[in-house]
């Protein structure tokens, strides 16, 4: 059975508690010919308005820069041997400014969430200045949390901002659906 949490809040704490428990994650891309390709890595998060964001100190590797440029749709996969899961599809860019670079170091440095992290110096020397490290930045649309014990399931999904309506968007739409043109 899946449970649906309206806010990120309602599943804010088990969210925390499973990353902080399994930590690494399996993030999966696909290529151009949409072939998926998975790589064991350890983001990062925190809460930013009430919604998780996250961030992975990362190689800038051909395969990853190519998956990302065609197509910046993510899954990142957590589990445990207790068969608690985590799963976060988002979508994944590059954040190539100072700011965020600056930002996830330090992220990386006191944990995010605490327990979760290192010290990136151990794979750039140079700090966050050294020109082989880069940043990706994780923007979740979908959570999905599971539970080992019962793999009771709860989903959250972003929402999505109003969609403005134009007046003549509102000229054509009729009992829902869309009017013809020219009538």
């Amino acid at each position: 059975m899946t449970d649906s949490a309206s806010a990120f809040s309602e599943i804010q704490a088990s969210f925390l508690d499973y990353v902080r428990d399994i930590k690494y994650a399996t993030m999966v891309t696909v290529d151009r010919r949409h072939r998926p390709r998975a790589r064991v890595l350890l983001p990062v998060w925190e809460i930013v308005e009430g919604e998780p964001v996250g961030w992975l100190a990362a190689y800038r590797t051909p395969v990853k820069s190519a998956h990302l440029a065609d197509n910046p749709h993510t899954t990142y996969a957590y589990w445990n041997p207790r068969q608690n899961a985590v799963f976060v599809d988002s979508v994944t860019t590059w954040a190539d400014d100072e700011r965020s670079k600056l930002h996830a170091w330090e992220l990386y440095r006191r944990g995010g969430p605490p327990g979760v992290g290192y010290d990136p110096v151990h794979y750039w020397r140079g700090g966050p200045g050294d020109p082989e490290y880069h940043v990706l930045r994780i923007d979740p649309w979908r959570i999905q949390l599971v539970r080992g014990s019962d793999l009771r399931s709860t989903l959250w999904r972003k929402q999505e901002p109003a969609r403005a309506v134009t007046s003549s968007t509102a000229d054509r739409q009729v009992g829902g659906g869309y009017a013809e043109a020219g009538k």
